[in-house]
């Protein structure tokens, strides 16, 4: 029998209590009818939905209704058109060692699709209620492409008078909020030089920095919302108990700062701190562990912490490698808490989507901490090991002989370059350091950084992934 979509089931009438888990439910306690759409969200995915939503929700539920969500896919009309049938609803699985609780947020007012409905979205950031602009578009998001279409908005507000906002990118990119000026200045500047001064003068760009480890949908998921809720949640999310979001205290209205801080969310001078620790830390030891895991063919993060050695080897990379090159307060706790995080099992955060985009991912989580280390003489060898397992992840099998696919846009010409130097270890290594792209430039030719790639490559050609991590590990 076909179970009820989330969005046609009256919310009162879901159970008061999770039926498989005993996990409290958490709803919307605010009246959706009067909540404002005060934020534009481009980015869509499971990061916001599970992230900065439910800042916003905590705001609504705490009687401020100007900060419901217009959610904007980029691309993906499946997600947004799912969840517009669901009136904006989906579940959140929020889950520890020690809880599981599940929240449905009700944050999110109307969806719509960039490269399907641009003009709502441009009427979307005009519209006199909108206070705030944020981005979770990865990476390789940033582009003249996503500058035009947040210009296009801006530039109706100014012809209509209407005050500046934030507009606040919430990206793994260092220094992302003054990328995002930068990029949105060149493009309004090309148009009239009287707008770009308009948006500088007006509009603020913070800094900020955002953490929780949010998996990507899936069906299983899927099935844990319907045996939880007793419906259809083509929306549902896991995620960890743990949330950060720290933002530069630079906004159009300096008065949503406190607003903010008493939702949570912590609100500094300076985010760089926050953010070198963030990327270098969780973020560069995923990427490690996606490579890692994917060679020794496990199927999620949890799986391989579970292993001494691969619990051994990530302390080491933040310890030896991210936390001598930092200065965010508690860096110790902070590793430590990260250890308990990535063991959570309740997330079955998939190794195969922590690598992709491997290419444009290491050069902001591994390059600042190898040139730290390199330009202060320390030690670098969890790091060099880490490069190795990328370079023998790009084989496209595991260990065990098993294929797999490559999401990243240089996975062609990547995997070429090593198809052409197998068997070589030197020159693979030396091939793959070259790539401008991804590497710090001299990188290949340094001999304190290429030859301790090319050993650990050594090693895991010839005694496996399993040997080398134990041997890393067993390193001062």
């Amino acid at each position: 029998m076909s179970l009820p979509s989330l969005g046609s089931r009256p919310l009162g009438s879901l159970p008061a209590r999770a039926l498989d888990t005993g996990a409290q439910v958490v709803l919307p306690n605010s009246t959706r009818g009067g909540v404002q759409p005060g934020v534009v969200h481009l980015g869509l995915g499971a990061f916001h939905r599970a992230h900065q939503a439910l800042v916003y929700e905590r705001l609504i539920a705490g009687g401020d209704p100007r900060w419901g969500v217009v959610g904007v896919a980029m691309r993906s009309t499946q997600l947004a058109d799912a969840l517009a049938a669901q009136d904006g609803l989906y579940s959140v699985q929020i889950a520890d060692a020690d809880s599981v609780r599940w929240q449905i947020p009700g944050a999110l007012l109307r969806t719509c699709v960039a490269a399907r409905e641009r003009q709502q979205v441009v009427d979307a950031m005009e519209a006199p209620q909108t206070r705030w602009i944020t981005l979770t578009v990865t990476e390789k998001g940033y582009t003249p492409d996503l500058a035009a279409l947040i210009v296009d908005g801006l530039a109706q507000r100014m012809k209509s008078g209407l005050p500046g906002v934030t507009v606040a990118s919430c990206d793994n990119l260092s220094d992302n909020g003054r990328k995002l000026q930068a990029l949105c200045l060149s493009d309004a500047a090309a148009r009239e030089p009287a707008l770009a001064a308009w948006i500088e003068a007006r509009c603020a760009f913070p800094n900020s920095m955002v953490d929780r480890i949010v998996p990507a949908s899936t069906d299983a998921q899927h099935a844990a919302a319907a045996a939880a809720l007793g419906v259809e949640d083509r929306g549902a999310l896991s995620t960890e108990a743990f949330w950060e979001w720290v933002i530069e205290r630079r906004m159009a209205d300096p008065s949503d700062a406190e607003l903010l801080a008493r939702a949570g969310v912590t609100v500094v001078e300076d985010v760089k701190p926050f953010e070198d620790a963030k990327l270098r830390m969780l973020n560069g030891s995923h990427t490690a562990l996606a490579m890692i895991g994917a060679v020794q063919g496990w199927a999620t993060v949890a799986d391989g912490i579970a292993q001494p050695g691969v619990r051994r080897f990530v302390h080491a990379f933040m310890s030896r490698v991210a936390i001598p090159s930092l200065s965010r307060p508690g860096l110790p706790a902070y590793r430590d808490a990260l250890l308990e995080r990535f063991a959570n099992p309740h997330l079955r955060h998939r190794v195969h989507q922590i690598a992709s985009d491997s290419s444009l991912k290491i050069p902001l989580r591994w390059g600042p901490p190898l040139l730290d280390g390199l330009a202060a003489g320390r030690e670098l060898e969890p790091l060099a090991l880490a490069c190795a397992a990328w370079m023998r992840y790009l084989r496209g099998e595991d260990e065990a002989g098993r294929p797999y696919a490559m999401s990243d846009p240089q996975a062609d010409a990547l995997q070429a370059l090593a198809r052409r130097h197998a068997g070589d270890v030197e020159g693979t290594v030396r091939a793959l350091l070259s790539i401008a792209s991804i590497w710090p430039s001299g990188c290949a030719d340094d001999v304190r950084w290429a030859p301790r790639v090319v050993h650990w490559l050594r090693r895991i050609e010839s005694a496996g992934l399993a040997a080398a991590l134990d041997e890393v590990t067993a390193a001062p």
